[in-house]
């Protein structure tokens, strides 16, 4: 796996797989969890894209430097395995916390991004979900990782994924649980710093969006997702029956048919203005 060291010292491992000759695409995963998190759109994604997919600090092979993190600095991290790759500009899918990185790049680097894909995210904290972070970081720091178990595992997935699939899922929550308590914490204290000033820089995102939400995601639940295709002009909002806040493990074949086809779409959108300028260079 390679890696890059940022500019404040932090080496950042992240996953390069699919296709070289293809368009680049950008893979920011959510609160503790690596690129493995990916795992089911490895094949259907790889197939068509070049795809990197970073270790947020503080998870995975990334390293583990102490708090406080900052989500504008995490998404620091991931323009700078943009840079190590030579990678100009990327389409850009980030799902929970990663889904907020994203949407960090494409107001403050809109030049790096060619579409955005917002999954089971949000653009402003509800108190409700603020004290619910908080307690699971009280929790880790008072008794690890171990501490969250099947609490933040039913606010995670589905009731009828978790009957039909729970060994899948639990094996696939140890990405999460196997991660040491400090850099979950910090991760956590990150997401509630974050200031909900972003929210109205988005109506200048001018590149393709998509918005894409469980029916039954209780962490972000639809209303965050119809802010957030409200607030991003010309915004696509689709929900996945059925499918919670994991819906890229719950639903793969949905969520993988469901962005592919947007993401083809803003390839060639975005093909069109680029092969302009090079007839007009």
């Amino acid at each position: 796996m390679p890696e890059v060291v940022t500019d404040d010292g932090v080496r950042i491992h992240y996953d390069a797989f699919g296709r070289p000759d293809r368009p680049p695409l950008l893979m920011l995963q959510g609160l503790g969890a690596d690129s493995r998190g990916w795992a089911l759109q490895r094949l259907a994604f790889g197939r068509r894209f070049r795809c990197l997919a970073p270790d947020n600090r503080g998870v995975g092979r990334s390293d583990r430097p102490p708090g406080p993190y900052d989500l504008a600095r995490m998404a620091e991290d991931a323009l700078a395995v943009l840079d190590a790759e030579g990678v100009e500009t990327a389409h850009v899918m980030g799902a929970s916390m990663g889904g907020v990185m994203a949407q960090i790049i494409g107001v403050l680097h809109p030049l790096r991004t060619r579409s955005l894909v917002l999954a089971c995210t949000a653009c402003r904290h509800h108190e409700w979900r603020r004290e619910l972070l908080a307690e699971w970081a009280a929790a880790v720091d008072e008794g690890g990782m171990a501490a969250l178990g099947e609490e933040a595992l039913a606010w995670l997935i589905g009731p009828r994924l978790r009957r039909r699939f729970g060994l899948w899922l639990n094996l696939l929550a140890r990405v999460v649980l196997a991660q040491p308590p400090e850099p979950f914490i910090a991760q956590v204290q990150a997401i509630l710093e974050a200031s909900d000033e972003l929210r109205f820089e988005l109506r200048n995102v001018r590149v393709p969006t998509l918005v894409i939400t469980g029916s039954q995601d209780a962490l972000t639940p639809l209303g965050d997702a119809e802010e957030l295709a409200e607030l991003i002009p010309h915004a696509r909002l689709e929900v996945i029956g059925g499918a919670a806040h994991g819906l890229m493990v719950e639903a793969p074949n949905a969520y993988n048919d469901t962005v592919l086809d947007f993401l083809t779409g803003a390839e060639e959108a975005w093909g069109v203005p680029q092969a302009r300028r090079a007839e007009t260079a």
